[in-house]
């Protein structure tokens, strides 16, 4: 059973997946910093739910890889 962010009880089924493209996403901020941040999924569950569209509803489960190149002027002297 998966609960829903409207508290919905559902049941579900874990979907293998594999790993197609996995990049970074880059922001430049205006203080010069370039954030690098990726999404990367660990688990994906389609719940026997639908969205109004008749999609099923899936779960997923992962995390963020964020690394931060940020000018000299703005790090803390040692």
């Amino acid at each position: 059973m998966y609960k829903l962010p409207n508290g919905k009880d559902v049941t579900g089924e874990e979907v293998e997946f594999e790993v197609e493209n996995e990049s970074f996403n880059i922001y430049l901020l205006a203080d010069g910093t370039k954030l690098r941040i990726k999404n990367v999924l660990s688990q994906v569950v389609r719940l026997d739910d639908y969205g109004p569209d008749g999609n099923p509803i899936y779960l997923l489960s992962g995390g963020q890889v964020v690394a931060a190149d940020v000018p000299d002027q703005l790090k803390r002297k040692s």
